[in-house]
């Protein structure tokens, strides 16, 4: 099964000149969604991995399956003002902006080995971002996978030193 054909491509989302890719499609197909997920699986079931740190809100959904399959722990990474216990922040340049993201501050334990997941890469602000609060934590990220990387955005380079895998490329597309 090829995944890429089954996430679809919206021309002028959400702004004109954007390709949006939307997973949603490869999510409601049952098939495709277990290859995505049973590859994921595959590629770090012999990986040392304490938790995998699931960037809100899509990297939920692929960072827990991959959390229950491999028997760790799972750490929602979270828009600001959505966690309800002590958090730390870090903040992210975007398109057009600044966003925050947070971690509760006791999500992460000194030493431990932290997947990050989401299921898009573009320009790596908010993995990024992602990585610093993990680090500020003490964890150590092993990796971050993707499920969709658009290459053509250069979200590589905003993560260089640090391990990155994705599904899926849409690269000149």
């Amino acid at each position: 099964m090829n995944i890429k054909d089954t996430i679809r491509t919206i021309p002028d989302w959400p702004v004109k000149g954007i390709m949006f890719r939307d997973i949603t499609t490869l999510m409601q197909d049952p098939d495709a969604f277990r290859e995505a997920c049973d590859q994921l699986y595959e590629r770090y079931a012999e990986m040392e991995i304490d938790k995998i740190a699931g960037i809100d809100a899509r990297g939920f959904i692929f960072g827990s399956v991959l959390a229950y399959k491999l028997d760790v722990g799972f750490i929602p990474v979270r828009k600001k003002g959505k966690l309800p216990y002590k958090t730390v922040t870090e903040n992210y340049s975007l398109e057009y902006g600044n966003n925050e993201i947070e971690l509760h501050e006791d999500a992460v334990s000194k030493g431990e080995k932290i997947l990050i997941i989401d299921d898009l890469i573009a320009t790596g602000g908010t993995v990024k971002a992602a990585v610093n609060l993990v680090e500020k934590l003490g964890g150590e990220v092993v990796e971050c996978a993707f499920v969709v990387e658009l290459p053509d955005l250069k979200g590589r380079e905003k993560l260089k030193g640090y391990p990155v895998f994705s599904l899926v490329q849409f690269e000149g597309e």
